[in-house]
């Protein structure tokens, strides 16, 4: 067994273990960290098809006692049924805050048996086992567990840090092609606001292998060891979320995957950034082409004044105004403060 050990230091520190073939040792890595037996894996319908019985069997193997809890896979998944559920399952079978939880999939399983881990019994310790693209490179790091509501997405959640993620890049041959570009979009994010480099070799034809994945959780671990709970640089990571978020609302989440959604909204961001002068000129052009490459949608047919509206009810929106990630070219992003008002014509008025 081999793999790349990456340290993250927050208030609750803990490894991210990375390598080919890392499931089916995942129980050997989970035993230092906990003194319990117990073990409930929560996955989605889906991903315990394909990985459920290695999992258990990698857990069984290593002296732990699971036991396996699986929802419907998909977005809509991502609410408090889901989440009664769980509880229903961990409190029917005796899990105590003593024990521990292991989440296998991707990012809605992570999600929101995060958000189950952090509020069971008031908290009990969880494993993040990312197995999409999405997943591995950003939403099992940095603690940030929650479901969506009606309203919007990821409006009720908690701050829990994982005390270990296990990333298998194995995992992604088995993804199609449009949930591996629903996480390039996450990853080309990560290279939009923090290495210019990686956006340049990506553009060029490097490969998405295992070197390319830890680059990019390293990119996140930066920004979240020195603010853990965004107050701050961690923001930036939200680089095309606020309008990825309102286009998936305007949608239903049924059109675009948050991936598609969230490649839509950079590429509208930055056009519009563009032509306030904020922006290096050229900039979404570069983005545009790079999104394309990996199948990610560009544009959609809503108008931005629905998306904009939609975007009212973003969690990010604080004391009457909202703060936009923008870039000042590829690798350099910054926030921008903006009132309600200036947000609407931030988007809905030309300079």
């Amino acid at each position: 067994m081999q793999s790349r050990t990456i340290h993250v230091s927050t208030g609750r520190s803990y490894d991210i273990e990375a390598g080919t073939g890392l499931l089916d040792h995942s129980g050997e890595l989970i035993r230092p960290i906990t003194k319990t037996q117990n073990v409930a894996v929560i996955s989605d319908s889906t991903v315990a098809k394909l990985y459920g019985d290695r999992m258990m069997q990698s857990l069984a193997a290593a002296g732990f006692t699971a036991k396996l809890h699986i929802f419907p896979a998909g977005e809509k998944s991502k609410n408090h049924t889901t989440l009664l559920g769980i509880y229903t399952f961990l409190a029917q079978n005796g899990y105590t805050r003593a024990d521990l939880i292991v989440a296998l999939g991707g990012g809605v399983v992570g999600d929101v048996s995060g958000f189950a881990a952090a509020t069971y019994m008031r908290g009990i310790d969880f494993v993040q086992v990312p197995t999409t693209l999405l997943a591995e490179v950003d939403s099992s790091i940095g603690g940030k567990t929650a479901v969506d509501l009606c309203e919007g997405k990821n409006l009720v959640g908690a701050f829990w840090q994982p005390r270990l993620v296990i990333c298998d890049p194995s995992t992604l041959k088995t993804l199609d092609s449009r949930i591996f570009s629903d996480g390039m979009a996450e990853a080309i994010k990560h290279t939009c606001i923090r290495d210019s480099a990686l956006f340049d070799a990506l553009l060029g034809g490097a490969a998405v292998d295992e070197d390319f994945i830890c680059r990019n959780i390293d990119i996140k671990r930066r920004v979240v060891e020195r603010d853990e709970r965004e107050s701050g640089e961690r923001m930036l990571l939200n680089f095309g979320h606020t309008l990825g978020h309102a286009i998936e609302k305007t949608y239903n989440f049924e059109t675009y995957t948050h991936g598609e959604a969230v490649a839509i909204g950079m590429v509208l961001i930055t056009r519009q950034s563009e032509k306030k002068g904020l922006t290096q000129k050229g900039t979404t052009k570069k983005i545009e082409t790079l999104l394309k490459k990996f199948g990610l949608p560009t544009e959609c047919s809503a108008s931005i004044d629905d998306i904009v509206k939609a975007a009212a009810s973003d969690k990010k929106r604080a004391d009457g105004g909202i703060t936009l990630v923008l870039l000042r070219k590829i690798g350099d992003a910054f926030l921008h403060r903006l009132s309600d008002a200036d947000f609407r014509r931030f988007f809905l008025e030309d300079e």
